[in-house]
């Protein structure tokens, strides 16, 4: 069956494909709650030094909206912490001590984080920041492969090399490439559900380069489309 379904995915794309054909166009909200399953500091560090910390969060509250727009919740011991992207710019704030960090971050693409860390992709990403590159039909799966890269007036070389399913639109595979060109890790998308019009994975699972898992997120209570206020993603 998985050889059939490559080769129709062959038949079918008698032209190179585009990112268009692969974007989440009825998704606009989602929210859920992303727990960790499993993660290990030692595996986690070889991605990044500074990665392992977003798995010190055992459950955070994730809020998404078109366009750029992204809210974080957790909480450590009995201190809630947020976390807030709105288009260019970032806040980190802890009420509790009245703590507050606004930047800017127009001209620096790697400090952005986007839904495609959630592998989830729509239009207003492909407008700003990225662009794509179709690489080929992936002969196994059938599955779109695509670079994923910085618009070029940032001059920034950080990409992604993305598999999406062409009928769910939704990313299976993620790996993820330094400045530098080597590669930094893999994201696994699993356990996909239907909502409101769209495919949402439900399980990421991270890799590093030596292959050895490092971090297991299930997302639950998954909402999507639903109506989420703007006001949850101000920032001043």
């Amino acid at each position: 069956m998985t050889h059939l379904l490559a080769f129709a995915a062959f038949t079918v794309y008698t032209a190179d494909p585009k990112i268009e054909d692969v974007f989440q166009r009825s998704f606009r909200d989602a929210n859920f709650v992303a727990t960790i399953d499993m993660s290990k500091q030692s595996e986690l560090v070889k991605i990044r030094k500074e990665f392992g910390t977003q798995y010190r969060f055992k459950e955070t509250k994730v809020w998404l909206k078109e366009p750029h727009k992204i809210r974080l919740e957790a909480k450590v011991d009995d201190t809630l912490v947020i976390y807030l992207i709105n288009g260019t710019k970032k806040q980190f704030k802890v009420p509790r001590v009245n703590m507050s960090q606004v930047e800017d971050v127009s001209d620096a693409p790697g400090k952005r984080q986007t839904f495609l860390d959630f592998g989830i992709m729509t239009s207003t990403m492909f407008s700003d920041p990225f662009s794509a590159d179709f690489i080929r039909v992936d002969r196994q799966s059938g599955e779109l492969v695509f670079d994923i890269i910085f618009k070029k007036r940032y001059e920034y070389n950080t990409r992604h090399r993305v598999w999406i399913d062409p009928a769910k639109k939704y990313t299976t595979k993620r790996e993820w490439f330094a400045q530098e060109g080597f590669q930094l890790a893999t994201f696994f998308y699993t356990e996909p559900i239907s909502l409101g019009g769209v495919w949402f994975p439900t399980k990421c699972t991270v890799k590093n380069v030596e292959g050895k898992v490092a971090g297991i997120t299930s997302y639950k209570k998954v909402v999507v489309n639903a109506g989420i206020a703007e006001s949850l993603f101000e920032i001043k």
